[in-house]
């Protein structure tokens, strides 16, 4: 093993230690856990000594379990916004046709259906030129508009300047994924209009067009019918991945630390660190952490500041604070709410840690000889009890 070197640093007005260029020492949220864990077991850690055992090989096996689970909760959640999003596209032409195929009756002596199918085709033409325009175009910037996932973020009063990156697929600035409506209904009304004019142009009266749109509506119904079933198996795997990751109905998966995210830092104070999850409640980011092994009956000490850190973190990130973070258990679900005495907290285990750091002297904790036969790093430890 070997002595981690301590760091030349002092200690500001807010208690926080930074080096001699300002800079506040780094600590992580694994590093509060461990330190609240056993401030020796956290020393043997910083000096290079790894866990082992095997409830450390079983909670790396659980947590990639887990990871796979919230990563399929996900992609069949959007599975199910696409599939009713294009059952929806499909019903709409079907009311639209319908709607037509009476108007054409009413206008049989009018015009002829050629005529009108020109027009249709004309002015879908110009609308296939509107739908491309807008896709390519960074209107919305112009016209300083929100994209529909900042509208969506805004309207929970959460800053959007630094959290695109971090929890949101990086968006096309004027397209599909950054605004879609105004795109949509132009694509949209384009198919509509190319349909009626099709339609239009292979009869010679409005009567019989009124028949081939009634036609077609009805031939749409069947393939709307086959759209709506898809969405159906969609939502029932939806459900079945919901149930296998333990999460509540409509939460949405927006980060995950085993798809390469991003390291949440708080410069000011030196915290970092990356949560298993971070998930979208009723438009909050709430962070949450997974443990495995044996289930208490209240959550430890230790994982509460590592929460806590992440609550911080997110609030940082975001610049909005997460009302709670939640703990997770196996099936045994802890919401730890943020408060003012939860932030004094964790302000003082960020604090003693860096303090350690520079002073150094940590030691056992506890007197807890179960403690120590669970610790990971009990073969390296001076102190360990028998």
């Amino acid at each position: 093993m070997r002595e981690s070197v301590l760091i030349d640093a002092k200690s500001d007005a807010d208690g926080i230690w930074r080096d001699s260029g300002g800079e506040a020492l780094h600590v992580s949220a694994s590093d509060l856990e461990r330190h609240a864990y056993c401030p020796l077991s956290w020393h043997l850690a910083r000096s290079g000594v790894r866990g082992d055992g095997e409830a450390v090989k079983q909670g790396a096996l659980a947590h990639a379990e887990i990871h796979v689970q919230m990563a399929s909760y996900e992609k069949a959640r959007k599975g199910v916004i696409r599939e009713l999003t294009v059952w929806s596209w499909w019903f709409g032409i079907i009311v639209a046709l319908a709607i037509d195929a009476a108007t054409w009756y009413l206008i049989a002596d009018k015009m002829p259906p050629r005529d009108v199918a020109r027009y249709l085709a004309a002015l879908a033409t110009v609308w296939v030129g509107m739908m491309l325009v807008s896709t390519i175009l960074p209107w919305r910037n112009w016209l300083n508009w929100p994209t529909a996932e900042e509208a969506a973020i805004q309207k929970d009063g959460i800053s959007t300047e630094e959290i695109k990156a971090l929890f949101q697929s990086p968006g096309f600035i004027g397209g599909w994924v950054a605004g879609g409506r105004v795109e949509a209904a132009f694509g949209l009304g384009a198919i509509l209009l190319i349909l009626h004019a099709a339609a239009l142009w292979s009869v010679n009266e409005m009567t019989h067009a009124g028949f081939i749109l009634l036609a077609i509506a009805m031939l749409w119904t069947l393939m709307a019918s086959w759209r709506l079933q898809r969405a159906l198996i969609a939502d029932n795997d939806l459900e079945e991945a919901r149930h296998g990751a333990g999460l509540d109905k409509d939460t949405e998966v927006s980060y995950s630390d085993s798809s390469g995210a991003d390291l949440l830092v708080d410069k000011g104070i030196g915290l970092r660190g990356r949560p298993d999850q971070i998930v979208i409640v009723d438009g909050e980011f709430i962070p949450m952490e997974q443990k495995t092994g044996r289930i208490p009956t209240h959550p430890h000490l230790s994982h509460k500041l590592q929460l806590l850190a992440y609550i911080h973190l997110v609030k940082i990130q975001t610049g909005h604070q997460p009302p709670f973070g939640v703990l997770r258990y196996g099936e045994d679900i802890h919401k730890i709410d943020w408060n003012d005495d939860h932030r004094d907290l964790l302000m003082k285990h960020l604090t003693e840690v860096q303090r350690l750091m520079v002073k150094g002297g940590a030691k056992r904790n506890h007197e807890r000889p179960g403690k120590c036969r669970n610790c990971s790093r009990r073969r390296a430890c001076p102190e360990a009890l028998k």
